[in-house]
């Protein structure tokens, strides 16, 4: 039962629930009978706002080409970041919305959105309007992120990026916040040899902090970097990728609380060795998954990444749906309020057509026809 403020009223055994609220109106009753009802999921990590896909490099990289080398040779992050800077709030705002629609077609009622096609001040703040417009006006759950240390933008070193996101961009961010024009949730940094180092992203990572946003970051994917440490340190809600993470990482990151977002799309599609879901888990790491949707890992479905974390990453379909649910939100802050279908949270829900929910996952592709509603804060959307 949700109640008309969007919020779950009560869950339990259909008599007790019919007998309960024998004498109240309800606007819609949907019937599931033979159906299965599921916590809307969770897609706790994409970078859903930008222009210029990059479909040419996808021969690039089947031909063998790493990430780095596409990256080295203008392609990567750069392409996109030069066509977005060109792109008008308008056009942004239209692409991500339909790539939202198409999230929330596969399930997901809350995704984590960030930034980090600009790389300088005006462009980050375009994208974030962009996010923002698209929390006032579309029925989903957005936790948005400034990621303006992507990537060195052109001409610069990464001393001076890091010198520039610090006395530029966060102050105004801050300004912004404090006149409600834009409502950031989390800070990012991409964590990696020849992009970020250990010491720039930690000088990022903390005046992030001081302005109030958690941190939510990329670290370890292509080399070992010590990012899982540093984020323990910290006291980071989240951190993502962890391909090459480190054994002592991994215990900091149990000990500390902090979220793994696993990716499984991005080490399937760069042929990277899959990140350690297994020993996380029997760590007692708290995993989380993500679909990564970027122009480089082109996919809105999270039951499709579940079903690859369960094949590649060795997780159970348990295990899975935990993880891009309950522990996607707990990664973005939001457990108390998402994640699970409970007496007081909020009424986002997934109703499959079969009677056993591990059809979610089983099935590889065509939720469209599995999938029978996605109910956002109680509405059908």
């Amino acid at each position: 039962v949700v109640c008309r403020d969007g919020c779950i009223e009560a869950v339990g055994q259909a008599d007790v629930i019919r007998n309960q609220f024998a004498g109240a109106t309800f606007e819609r009753i949907i019937d599931c009978t033979g159906k299965c009802v599921l916590p809307g999921l969770v897609d706790a990590h994409t970078h859903p706002v930008w222009a210029g896909d990059r479909v040419h490099e996808f021969a690039m990289k089947l031909a063998g080409a790493s990430y780095m080398e596409i990256h080295q040779a203008g392609g990567g992050i750069h392409f996109t970041v030069e066509h977005t800077r060109k792109a008008t709030e308008e056009e942004l705002f239209n692409t991500f919305k339909c790539r939202l629609e198409r999230m929330r077609r596969a399930g997901s009622t809350l995704v984590e959105c960030k930034s980090g096609y600009g790389l300088e001040l005006e462009t980050e703040l375009k994208m974030l309007r962009v996010i923002e417009s698209a929390k006032q006006s579309m029925d989903i759950g957005i936790s948005s992120t400034y990621c303006g240390a992507h990537s060195v933008p052109k001409g610069k070193t990464a001393a001076e990026a890091t010198d520039d996101i610090i006395n530029n961009h966060l102050p105004k961010l801050k300004e912004l916040k404090l006149s409600g024009e834009i409502h950031v949730n989390n800070i990012d940094v991409f964590c990696e040899k020849g992009v970020f180092d250990l010491e720039s992203t930690r000088r990022i990572l903390q005046a992030g902090k001081d302005i109030g946003l958690q941190i939510n970051f990329h670290g370890d994917e292509l080399h070992p970097m010590k990012s899982a440490e540093l984020g323990a340190e910290l006291g980071a809600r989240a951190i993502s990728h962890l391909e090459e993470v480190s054994d002592e990482g991994i215990t900091a990151m149990a000990r500390a609380k902090c979220a793994a977002v696993l990716l499984p799309t991005t080490a399937y599609m760069l042929r990277l060795k899959q990140p350690q879901a297994r020993k996380m888990l029997e760590e007692g790491v708290i995993v989380a998954l993500g679909s990564d949707f970027n122009p480089n890992a082109y996919c809105f479905s999270m039951p499709m990444v579940m079903h690859l974390a369960c094949v590649n990453m060795k997780m159970s379909m348990n295990e899975a749906l935990a993880a891009a649910t309950i522990n996607a939100a707990y990664a973005l802050g939001k457990s108390d309020t998402h994640g699970s279908i409970e007496s007081g949270k909020q009424g986002d829900l997934v109703i499959i057509n079969s009677s056993r929910w591990e059809h979610l996952i089983y099935q590889f592709g065509g939720h469209e026809a599995l999938i029978d509603y996605v109910i956002v804060k109680g509405k059908v959307v």
